[in-house]
């Protein structure tokens, strides 16, 4: 695996495939429906995913579909295309990077910056127990670009930090992830 210096990527998967075991997955899991997921997930907005699986549920039957429909549509839409925005940027980035752009986006959601859905979920979930939060804007078209991008942004109040992780040091390699 290493030989003086440098270090073998292809060993270590071979060592990792020695050992590594098929689990049995039960009918539910989210694992086998890994083609849906990937197909209907990677379109580029919130949007074009629920249009995507809306396709989906009316050529096939499966309950995990439609229920993902109305679990989107139930959020808000805010919240969904922050969510997005974030999981995509969090592809490129160290992790350092992610929770310094997590953090900023939970101090805005949480001071209520931009939007006070994070309250309306809170009331109409865990105060009133309606379950009929009035998102603002209500729908995902409502939500612009500049909206979502306000939450990216650093705290612009001294009362709150931003997230300043330490230096790491680096050890000059890169370990290539076998997922």
């Amino acid at each position: 695996m290493w030989s003086g210096n440098s270090f073998c990527p292809v060993k270590l998967c071979g060592i990792i495939d020695q050992f590594a075991q098929q689990p049995s997955l039960k009918e539910s899991s989210s694992l086998n429906r890994l083609e849906i997921i990937n197909k209907c997930f990677s379109k580029r907005t919130v949007e074009e995913i629920i249009s995507a699986l809306e396709v989906e549920a009316s050529n096939s039957a499966d309950e995990w579909v439609a229920t993902t429909i109305q679990s989107l549509k139930k959020a808000s839409p805010t919240s969904l295309k922050i969510s997005l925005r974030s999981i995509r940027e969090g592809r490129t980035q160290t992790v350092g990077e992610c929770l310094q752009r997590e953090y900023r986006m939970v101090c805005h959601v949480m001071r209520g910056d931009f939007s006070r859905d994070f309250f309306e979920g809170c009331r109409a979930i865990l105060l009133d127990k309606d379950r009929n939060p009035k998102w603002m804007p209500p729908r995902l078209e409502q939500v612009h670009d500049e909206a979502v991008e306000q939450y990216f942004s650093r705290i612009d109040d001294p009362q709150w930090e931003d997230l300043n992780l330490p230096a790491r040091r680096s050890h000059g390699r890169n370990i290539e992830s076998k997922l």
